[in-house]
């Protein structure tokens, strides 16, 4: 289902990817639908109104749930009065976020894009606000008759958060699995706890993983991959930044 700039794939009667195609980073939100309420895990850049999309799919309540506070998750938080970030960011969020702007501008326009119309450069700015809740490690969030567990999973980010369905086995992985480059290079990223991270999701029963970016289509053993990855360059003693960009085939690493 095309809505212009954003694409909806249908998971499952209460499930939904909203995803950024025409942009090269190619960014998935999720909906969860349950009986009571529904989250919006992530909201895209921000440079369309992930809004419309979502009250044309639920007129349930929607809260915005951050996998982290990066631009390209948080740019739609601005059409959703309530929304939750991991307590390691909430200062990202509503004071100053630690990437200076010009470089936000020169990723987001890495590679060419046709951007919705309406859409200005110059006015774009990172999202700031006040989080309406605070996510911590091993909290549950209940929509009902449908649950997520909150999994703290730094490395990318300080407050990187994975969302885990235990009834599922599903796994909102944002920027910890993937099939692409997974960065760990900036300042604001630590390899080791990334490898800690991926080591901690592996463990779950994962029947499906659902990225933040790129295919859709990834087999739930990838986390056991990515892990074992990192685990092989902690070994070489290659997992400190600097050491440039490891290709696995299925996804690289850059630390």
């Amino acid at each position: 289902m095309q809505y212009n700039w954003f694409t909806v794939e249908k998971i499952d009667a209460q499930t939904f990817a909203i995803s950024e195609y025409k942009h090269w980073e190619e960014t998935h939100c999720y909906l969860l639908l349950g009986t009571e309420r529904a989250v919006l895990i992530d909201t895209g850049l921000g440079v369309a109104n992930i809004r419309k999309v979502v009250e044309n799919l639920t007129d349930l309540p929607v809260t915005a749930i951050t996998t982290h506070a990066h631009w390209d998750h948080i740019g739609g938080h601005k059409y959703f009065p309530n929304f939750a970030v991991h307590e390691d960011e909430v200062t990202w969020i509503s004071e100053q976020f630690p990437i200076p702007l010009q470089v936000v501008k020169k990723n987001l326009t890495l590679k060419p894009c046709e951007f919705p119309t309406g859409f200005c450069l110059e006015e774009y700015q990172i999202f700031k606000g006040n989080p309406s809740s605070v996510l911590h490690d091993g909290d549950f969030i209940d929509l009902g008759n449908r649950t997520l567990q909150v999994i703290h999973t730094p490395g990318h980010s300080p407050g990187h958060c994975c969302f885990y369905e235990q009834d599922r086995g599903w796994l909102y992985s944002g920027d910890l699995i993937y099939q692409g480059c997974l960065d760990a290079f900036y300042p604001t990223t630590d390899p080791l706890a990334f490898m800690y991270s991926a080591q901690k999701v592996k463990t779950l029963n994962l029947q499906r993983i659902f990225p933040a970016h790129h295919s859709l289509d990834i087999p739930a053993s990838l986390a056991c991959e990515i892990a074992d990855a990192f685990a092989s360059l902690y070994r070489l003693g290659k997992l400190q930044q600097g050491n440039g960009v490891f290709d696995f085939g299925k996804f690289q690493i850059h630390i």
